[in-house]
């Protein structure tokens, strides 16, 4: 009976591992490269030219020589190269980060490199597969048929179940593990059901191999947590502040360094660019109510909270798994009034009829890019209705003050002047730049006002005054490079910058 469905269930399984090994990819490089539109580009690119070689050479392969041995082996050697993916990706991503030159070409050195070998045999499969189960070719169509839909059947399953179940529960390490472990244990079974006793040791072995390597960690630094949640790969671990010298938590996010505290009883704001959210106090003088757009470790909404007893502050994070992680490691309190949605930032604009005295925005999907949506004219409309009379937006973009590579901030400002009628930058790092330090990145805090009254930029509170002091002017807005939802190519801003 089970020689009889043996190819059925294989060609299932294996379409639902290739899907599995295809979303894990993204968390394998988010760490180094990050989870643009070029790395999923690259990966998705990669795997499926991997797989249609494999198609090319199973089908050559099954003319004379279709039988369960050569299958086994298949399945062996794509279960080999998932294991080698899963434990040797820090030292592969490490030496093309250091050896290849150019953003665009490591993505696709890396995708080839880590993703290319397994999906190589993983497509070699379904055509021998086929060949497999062919008996005559007057019932050809109906086999091909039922072993496609087998297949896709499989890859819809091994989404799902890798998106909503696997990656959460077990990161993208022991997912690849169980996949090999999985694979091992499927050709020894092939194997053995076409009496190859001796051949299904071989597969046996790495079973038992890669069984003892679950849950294998890469980095074996004290307090390294390592996690995959829904959306993100969190990486959190202990350190100094380059700037003070005091310890510090990291928590970064793919490829950035999304928030941090302190860790000596110190609860000021570790990243300067969160302390120019302060400003509010200058700009929004009496406010009550706002919003935030992006939690990450929740490092300003403590803030917020500790230094303003009398008013209340929503945020919108996409990401439970990081408010999660956040009140486990980052002492994100429970207070009444902070409230937390989990839901992505654009849905909750178009959708919320509150109205708030100011809005902050640091929603980043990648180093140096905010998700297009948020960035939009129609996007900017909803936000400026959401805002009392006197209100005003605070958003914090990543970018150089030189004409030659801030493309995305000119863009934006020009969308930010369509709505709004005053629109004000400060750089953080470098307000009075050299012209070599023009083309620095930094952090620039974009203040967008609802009313048009004055301001003199002066504050009583040395702080705010010192904040106020770094407003820069910007060369080079131009009102037709206004972002729409129908054209925000702000990844390919990003992607000239990094190339």
């Amino acid at each position: 009976m089970l020689r009889k469905y043996l190819v059925e269930i294989t060609i299932l399984l294996v379409g639902a591992f290739t899907m599995m090994f295809e979303i894990v990819g993204s968390r394998i490089i988010g760490p180094y490269l990050g989870t643009s539109v070029y790395v999923w580009t690259s990966n998705i690119g990669v795997i499926f030219a991997s797989l249609s070689l494999g198609y090319w050479l199973g089908g050559r392969l099954s003319v004379n020589r279709a039988n369960y041995l050569y299958l086994g082996g298949m399945l062996v050697l794509a279960a080999f190269f998932v294991f080698i993916t899963a434990i040797a990706n820090v030292y592969i991503l490490d030496r093309i980060i250091k050896y290849i030159p150019g953003f665009k070409l490591r993505t696709v050195i890396s995708a080839i490199v880590l993703f290319a070998p397994a999906s190589v045999f993983f497509g070699m499969v379904l055509p021998y597969g086929i060949k497999l189960k062919m008996q005559n070719m007057a019932h050809s169509g109906v086999t091909v048929g039922r072993i496609y839909a087998l297949s896709t059947f499989g890859s819809i399953i091994g989404t799902f179940s890798a998106g909503y179940l696997l990656l959460p529960e077990l990161g993208h390490t022991n997912v690849q593990l169980a996949i090999s472990i999985c694979l091992f244990l499927l050709a020894a079974i092939i194997l053995l059901q076409a009496h190859k006793w001796i051949f299904s040791m071989i597969p046996s072995l790495l079973l038992m191999i890669t069984a003892l390597t679950m849950n294998y960690k890469h980095n074996k630094v004290k307090d390294f947590i390592d996690e995959d949640t829904q959306y993100n790969r969190v990486l959190i671990y202990n350190t100094t502040d380059k700037n003070t010298n005091r310890p510090i938590r990291m928590l970064r996010i793919n490829n950035e360094s999304s928030s941090a505290m302190f860790l000596d009883d110190d609860n000021d704001l570790v990243f300067e660019v969160l302390k120019y959210y302060r400003l509010v106090d200058y700009f929004v003088p009496g406010f009550e109510k706002t919003l935030m757009i992006g939690g990450s470790g929740y490092a300003y909404p403590k803030d917020y909270l500790q230094r303003h007893p009398h008013a209340t502050i929503d945020v919108v994070e996409i990401d439970p798994g990081l408010t999660e992680l956040a009140g486990r490691y980052f002492d994100l309190p429970d207070d009444p009034r902070l409230s937390i949605i989990h839901e992505d930032g654009r849905t909750f604009i178009n959708r919320s009829n509150k109205t708030y005295d100011a809005i902050f925005m640091d929603a980043y999907k990648s180093m140096l890019t905010v998700p297009f949506q948020l960035t939009t004219i129609e996007a900017v409309q909803h936000l400026r209705n959401m805002l009392s009379d006197n209100g005003a937006v605070f958003a914090n973009i990543i970018s150089s003050l030189s004409e030659e590579n801030n493309q995305f901030l000119r863009a934006e400002v020009a969308t930010y002047q369509k709505v709004f009628p005053q629109v004000y930058l400060f750089a953080v790092q470098y307000p009075n730049p050299t012209d070599k330090e023009k083309g620095f990145f930094q952090n620039i805090m974009l203040v967008a006002m609802k009313s048009a009254q004055p301001f003199d930029f002066t504050s009583l509170d040395p702080e705010l005054n010192d904040y106020l002091r770094h407003k820069v002017m910007l060369k080079g807005v131009d009102k037709s490079q206004i972002l729409t939802d129908e054209y925000a190519p702000v990844e390919y801003y990003a992607s000239k910058v990094l190339d």
